[in-house]
C-alpha cells in the first residue's frame, strides 16, 4: 500500500474557493484551506482562534439598525460613537460615557417592582441609567436600567427588556448608592441615513457629509461634551454646497484642504477648500485658493469615495481616478489634474487604506480590489487587482462595510450581507492575502447572529480594537448589542477569553456569577479558573457554577473549525493521488497555547486531544509542541481532515501533517 505524509507549514492563502480544488499546481493551493471559521491567519503563517467578544452595552433602541463611527483625538484618547435614530451616544475605553451628573439614592424597597428613592432625581420614564454603590441590596449594582413610574422623588426599575425588577428576594437595602444617565445628544440624522454618512476628522472636530443633509460638524470638548453644528461655508462660486440637492456625499482631507464631492446636482464635482482654512471655499488663482474641479467623462459616474494617501484616489461608479499636478508639487487651482487609471467602478462603500494602498469594493459589492501604484505616478501608473479572485465564494451575497485593524495581525474586517464577519489578513509586502470567516455566537430568527456595524480604534498597547454591533434573538426579543473583540494576549489559561457577548468575573471565589442580564434565558458556557463549564442557562441575570471560581469568563459558545484542501501528493509507483481512495490514519499538529481540540477525517468522526497535568491537583496547562492524533479509519477520495475547537479554550495551529 502506497504511503505519503503531506504537510502544510503555512496557511497564508487562507480559505480559498471550492472552484480551485482541482488546481493543485497553483502555489497558493499548498498554503490554502477549504474551511476557516472563527480562525485568524497570522502574518507569519499560523492559525489562531478568534478571541471572543466582550459585551459593552445595548444600543438605545434595539428595533432600529444602528451604526458605530470612530472618533480619534490621539491614540490614548479615542471614542466609539453610536449613531441611531436622531441620537448619538459615546463609548470610551469600552464603557458607556455617563452624563457626570450623579444622583444619590436614599432608599430601595423589597418589592415587585423595586422602587428607588432619589430626591429631585429629574429622570423621566424611559431614561436609561447606570446604578452602582448601593449598600445591602448589592444585587442592583453595576447594571443599566430603564426608569419607570417616575415621580418627583421616586421611580421603579426595569431591565433592558422592559421587565420590572423584582427585588423581593434581594438583600435589604442599608445605605448609599448612586445613579447616572447614559450620555446622549440629539443628532440630525434619521436611522435610515446613518449608514450613508461620510466623515473626516481634524483634531476635535469631525465633518459629516450626506446628500440629504447640510454639512455638519461634531465638536468634542470633554468626554461628555459633544456638539453638532451647521457651519458657515464661505463660497463665492457655483456650483454651491449649501442648498438642497447641493449637499455633498463624500468628504476627506488632502494636503491641508477639506475636500467635498458628489452632490445630487453635480455628482462628478470636487470642492477643495482654501489651504488650512477648511470652511473657506472662495475660488481664485493663487496657490492657496480654493478650487472646484469636475471630472470629464462620457457618462455621468458619481463619485463614490475619496481616499487620501500620498495622492488622492477618486472612486466613481464607472472607474478609478488619481489626482495629480502638472508639476508634481502641491495641488493648486492652476496645476491640478485628474487621470483615470481603471474602469472597474466602485461600490458606494467607504474603502480602507493600508499603508499606501487603497482597498475598495468594486461595483456589484463582491470583488475587493487593491488600488496601488506601480512605478512612477506619471509613467507606469496604477493597477487594481482583484484580491478575492482565489476566494470569490467568501463575499457571496455582497459586502456592506470595511474596518482596518492594523495591530496585531494587519486584518481588514468586512461585513457580509448575511451578517457574517469576514477577515482579510493583508501583508502585501510578505505576499500574505488570506481570507477567513467568523460566525459570532448566538442566533437571530433561527439563523446565525448578525453583525451590522464594525469600527476600529487604534491604541498604544499593540492591540487595536474592533467594535461591532451584533443583532440576536435574546429571550424571544430582538436585541442589538455593542461588543468588542477581546485582546488575545494571555499567559495562563484562566485569562483566555473565548466566549461571545461575554463578561468576566474577577473577585472572591463564588458560585453565582451575575451581570448576565443581557443574556437572560440563553444557554451559555464558562471558563472558570481555567476549567470548562457547560450546560449553563442564564436566569435572573446569573448562572450558578458547580464549583466556586475567582475568575470566570461567561458568554455564548462558538465553534472554530479548520479543514484542509485535498492534499496535492504523488504516490510512489502510482502517481497522483487525486481520485484514488485515501485513508488518513494519523494526524500531526504543531500547536501553540492550545487545549481541548478535536480532529478527524470529517465532522462526524472527531477525536479529542485529552490533556492531563503531571500534578493531578494542578490546572491542565496549555499545550505547546507537536501532537499526534490517531484518526478514525475513513476511506475517501480527498484525504481531508477537520480540526475543531468547541470549548471556550484557545487553539493555535502552526503546521499540519
Amino acid at each position: 500500500m502506497a504511503r505519503s505524509a503531506p504537510a502544510i507549514s503555512t496557511f497564508t492563502s487562507g480559505e480559498i474557493s471550492p472552484r480551485l480544488e482541482g488546481r493543485i499546481e497553483i502555489e497558493k493551493y499548498r498554503s490554502g484551506l477549504s474551511d476557516l471559521t472563527n480562525m485568524i491567519v497570522q502574518p507569519h503563517g499560523g492559525l489562531t482562534r478568534r478571541p471572543g467578544t466582550e459585551y459593552l452595552g445595548a444600543v438605545k433602541d434595539s428595533s432600529v439598525k444602528t451604526r458605530l463611527i470612530p472618533f480619534q483625538f490621539k491614540t490614548s484618547d479615542t471614542y466609539i460613537l453610536e449613531f441611531g435614530d436622531q441620537y448619538m451616544r459615546v463609548f470610551r475605553n469600552g464603557l458607556q460615557v455617563l452624563t457626570g451628573s450623579a444622583k444619590s439614592i436614599t432608599g430601595a424597597t423589597k418589592a415587585d417592582p423595586v422602587v428607588i428613592t432619589s430626591t429631585s432625581h429629574g429622570y423621566s420614564n424611559g431614561d436609561e441609567i447606570f446604578l452602582d454603590s448601593v449598600g445591602g441590596m448589592t444585587e442592583l449594582n453595576g447594571r443599566n436600567y430603564i426608569v419607570a413610574n417616575s415621580t418627583a422623588n421616586t421611580y421603579s426599575l426595569q431591565d433592558l427588556f422592559g421587565n420590572d425588577i423584582d427585588s423581593t428576594g434581594y438583600t435589604t437595602y442599608t445605605s448609599g448608592g448612586s445613579t447616572d444617565e447614559i450620555y446622549e445628544i440629539a443628532s440630525p440624522y434619521d436611522a435610515a441615513d446613518v449608514f450613508d454618512l461620510r466623515f473626516a476628522q481634524s483634531a476635535d472636530v469631525m465633518y459629516f457629509a450626506h446628500p440629504s443633509y447640510a454639512i455638519r460638524t461634531l465638536s468634542r470638548t470633554d468626554h461628555n461634551a459633544w456638539t453638532f453644528a451647521t457651519p458657515t461655508i464661505n463660497e463665492n462660486n457655483t456650483p454651491v454646497l449649501t442648498t438642497a440637492n447641493n449637499y455633498p456625499s463624500v468628504v476627506t482631507f488632502f494636503e491641508q484642504r477639506l475636500v467635498f464631492a458628489a452632490t445630487n446636482n453635480n455628482p462628478q464635482t470636487l470642492w477643495f477648500s482654501k489651504s488650512a482654512d477648511y470652511l473657506n471655499f472662495h475660488t481664485g488663482t493663487s496657490a492657496d485658493d480654493a478650487l472646484i474641479y469636475t471630472i470629464a467623462s462620457n457618462q455621468v459616474n458619481s463619485i463614490r469615495y475619496l481616499s487620501a494617501t500620498r495622492v488622492l484616489t477618486i472612486g466613481t461608479s464607472g472607474g478609478e481616478y488619481v489626482l495629480t499636478t502638472t508639476n508634481d508639487g502641491p495641488i493648486t487651482p492652476t496645476t491640478t489634474q485628474i487621470r483615470k487609471y481603471s474602469n472597474y467602478g466602485s461600490a458606494n462603500i467607504e474603502p480602507v487604506q493600508v499603508a499606501d494602498v487603497t482597498l475598495f469594493l468594486q461595483r456589484g459589492n463582491r470583488k475587493v480590489r487593491e488600488f496601488k501604484y506601480v512605478g512612477e505616478v506619471n509613467t507606469s501608473g496604477y493597477q487594481a487587482p482583484d484580491i478575492t479572485v482565489l476566494a470569490e465564494h467568501i463575499t457571496e451575497g455582497g459586502v456592506e462595510g470595511f474596518a482596518y485593524q492594523q495591530e496585531p495581525e494587519n486584518i481588514v474586517w468586512c461585513i457580509r450581507a448575511d451578517g457574517t464577519l469576514l477577515g482579510l489578513t493583508y501583508r502585501r509586502e510578505e505576499a500574505v492575502v488570506a481570507w477567513h470567516k467568523h460566525v459570532i455566537g448566538g442566533e437571530f430568527g433561527g439563523g446565525q447572529a448578525v453583525v451590522e456595524s464594525i469600527s476600529t480604534l487604534p491604541t498604544d498597547t499593540g492591540n487595536d480594537e474592533l467594535y461591532m454591533i451584533v443583532k440576536r434573538t435574546i429571550n424571544s426579543a430582538t436585541k442589538r448589542y455593542v461588543e468588542r473583540i477581546h485582546r488575545r494576549d494571555f499567559t495562563d489559561v484562566e485569562d483566555a477569553f473565548f466566549v461571545d457577548c461575554g463578561i468576566t468575573y474577577d473577585g472572591a471565589a463564588a458560585t453565582s456569577i451575575t451581570g448576565l442580564d443581557h443574556l437572560e434565558g440563553e444557554a451559555v458556557v464558562a471558563l472558570a479558573d481555567g476549567n470548562v463549564v457547560t450546560g449553563l442557562t442564564v436566569s435572573s441575570g446569573a448562572v450558578t457554577l458547580p464549583e466556586a471560581a475567582s475568575k470566570a469568563h461567561v458568554g455564548l459558545a462558538y465553534d472554530a473549525e479548520v479543514e484542509n484542501l485535498p492534499p496535492a501528493i504523488d504516490l510512489q509507483d502510482v502517481g497522483a493521488a487525486r481520485g484514488r481512495p485515501i485513508k488518513a490514519t494519523r494526524l500531526f499538529l504543531q500547536l501553540e497555547k492550545t487545549r481541548g481540540i478535536k480532529a478527524g477525517p470529517n465532522r462526524d468522526k472527531l477525536t479529542e486531544f485529552v490533556q492531563t497535568s503531571v500534578d493531578l491537583s494542578a490546572d491542565i496547562p496549555l499545550f505547546v509542541g507537536m501532537e499526534s492524533f490517531q484518526l478514525y479509519p475513513d476511506w475517501n477520495r480527498d484525504g481531508t481532515v477537520v480540526i475543531k475547537q468547541e470549548y471556550p479554550l484557545p487553539m493555535t495551529i502552526l503546521g499540519i501533517s
